[in-house]
């Protein structure tokens, strides 16, 4: 192995564009690693962690542009990086409006007199300053940038919230206004069904179950991860809502999130219960003291997704009775438990999707106590990055402890390839749950990618005489550009098990590997 370091000193690349730098990096003949960052301390100890620090990338600012690149034995590695600083290149496309180029928000909005919403993406400790900025403009802000202060998020929030504008974020991925997705979105049809989401892959599992069981989405707003905070208050989320009431498209309002802090939860719950459209909730993990609190004040609140969207789609005028639910497969259940032996008794749950990787381990938990998570709300149960797994595990792999110097795991997939292999191997192991998310933004093949380690490590298990029951979950539609059902084929092909939604795929690891029953 080879490695070249290449500082670029004052350029500046927002995240997304790293991000697929990144990706597009591992495609590059004998190219083994790759990284493609700003200078900031963050990013700096993710290279030192690696022992890839050198000297010059020690001394860069989070002005400076970090190039990392290591190449298989025999590869000339300074062509190799050339190849990389191509890919930063941005080629002009001729004419059009849209392909004017601004130096900052001010001179966007004084040139673009009908926008009235700014995307940023750029690092974390800038973010705060390029919302204010656009907010100042009287914008809409969709921030999609991370690591911005607790203290910045809320001032922001505030201000905007007395302007009468949206703050979507930070750490905001999915949103769809007026049709057009922004950032991670899926391809649904529009409808009558208004989404405000705290979660950026169950807000997409949202609209892709309303569009699956034939409706569609008229809005989709997201809050950000800290809003239903206590510290934040579900200023977003409570604006978004409003934002909904007063949308003539909008006939009925969804809202989801990870679980809530119980006290911004009965607020949400206090203002859906004002609403004069129907409302469904959905808080992942939430008890049936708070259903309970739920349906005292007339609202619909679940902790699972399909049967949140399975009720908004009824509540805008569908009969149940004619809608294709994808019942879970009793019979295949009996047929997994069958093949598998005494000593596998464990989920290894690997996801991209934060609310995913939730609703799959919340599920687990009521059936099973022995159950770990980079994302677990037991102190005594939460696993580190490099902890190995233990009973049942769920990791995402989209927290910032494994996406700190690295794309997010929708467009590169290498860390849970890495412990795939790893889980695969465990002969205590039942089922290995992956998803795969489509849509916007994603991975071009997120399938494909992976599909070589599938394929290796069923042909490894097959060899020790144990079956390995491989379940995948494909978020999208078919309308999406990757192909839904050429995705779904790849896996069915390579022997792996097809879940209808989140919700089945949290029911079916759970199943497979119960003992005695």
């Amino acid at each position: 192995m080879t490695t070249k370091i290449l500082v670029k000193k004052n350029t500046y690349i927002d995240s997304v564009s790293l991000m697929a730098v990144s990706t597009k990096a591992l495609t590059i003949d004998g190219v083994t690693n790759a990284v493609a960052a700003m200078g900031t301390l963050m990013n700096k100890e993710v290279l030192h962690n690696q022992g890839k620090l050198n000297d010059e990338a020690a001394e860069a600012t989070p002005g400076d542009l970090i190039l990392m690149i290591e190449t298989e034995a025999g590869v000339d590695t300074d062509k190799a990086m050339d190849a990389l600083v191509a890919l930063l290149d941005r080629k002009p496309q001729d004419g059009g409006e849209e392909n004017l180029t601004f130096h900052n928000i001010a001179g966007a909005a004084a040139s673009l007199k009908d926008a009235n919403m700014a995307v940023i993406s750029v690092n974390g400790a800038f973010a705060a300053r390029e919302a204010k900025q656009a907010l100042d403009a009287n914008m809409h802000v969709m921030l999609f940038s991370d690591n911005v202060a607790l203290e910045d998020e809320i001032a922001l929030k505030q201000e905007a919230h007395k302007k009468g504008l949206l703050l979507m974020g930070p750490d905001c991925g999915t949103a769809i206004i007026n049709g057009v997705a922004l950032c991670f979105a899926n391809k649904v049809r529009r409808g009558g069904i208004g989404i405000v989401g705290a979660s950026g892959t169950g807000s997409q599992e949202m609209s892709v179950r309303i569009h699956d069981f034939g409706a569609g989405v008229s809005q989709l707003i997201g809050t950000g991860g800290r809003d239903l905070s206590e510290a934040v208050g579900g200023i977003m989320m409570l604006d978004g809502l409003d934002a909904l009431e007063n949308d003539e498209e909008t006939k009925v309002i969804v809202v989801v999130s990870k679980p809530p802090a119980d006290a911004i939860a009965e607020k949400v719950l206090d203002r859906l219960a004002a609403s004069k459209k129907p409302t469904v909730a959905c808080f992942l993990g939430a008890d049936e003291k708070l259903i309970e609190v739920a349906k005292a004040k007339g609202i619909d609140l679940f902790n699972r997704t399909k049967p949140a969207a399975l009720a908004a789609v009824i509540k805008g005028g569908a009969k149940e009775e004619e809608l294709d639910l994808h019942a879970l497969n009793w019979p295949l259940i009996e047929e997994v438990r069958a093949k598998l032996k005494p000593e596998q008794k464990y989920i290894r749950g690997l996801f991209c999707g934060g609310t995913l990787c939730d609703e799959a381990m919340f599920l687990a938990l009521e059936k099973y106590e022995d159950v770990y998570s980079n994302i677990q709300k037991d102190p005594s149960k939460v696993l580190g990055r490099v902890d190995a797994s233990q009973g049942h595990t769920f990791l995402d792999f989209g927290e910032d402890e494994f996406t700190n110097g690295k794309p997010h795991p929708m467009i590169d997939p290498t860390n849970r390839i890495e412990r795939f292999a790893t889980e695969a191997a465990d002969p205590q192991v039942g089922v290995i749950v992956l998803d795969f998310e489509l849509g916007y933004g994603a991975h071009k093949d997120p399938v494909g990618v992976m599909l070589p380690a599938i394929k290796e490590a069923k042909a490894n298990a097959e060899a020790e005489g144990r079956h390995l029951e491989i379940l995948a979950y494909v978020l999208g539609t078919q309308a999406d550009p990757q192909g839904f059902d050429e995705q779904v084929k790849k896996l069915t092909d390579a022997g792996v098990t097809w879940a209808s939604s989140s919700t089945n795929t949290g029911l079916l690891a759970r199943e497979f590997v119960a003992k005695g029953e």
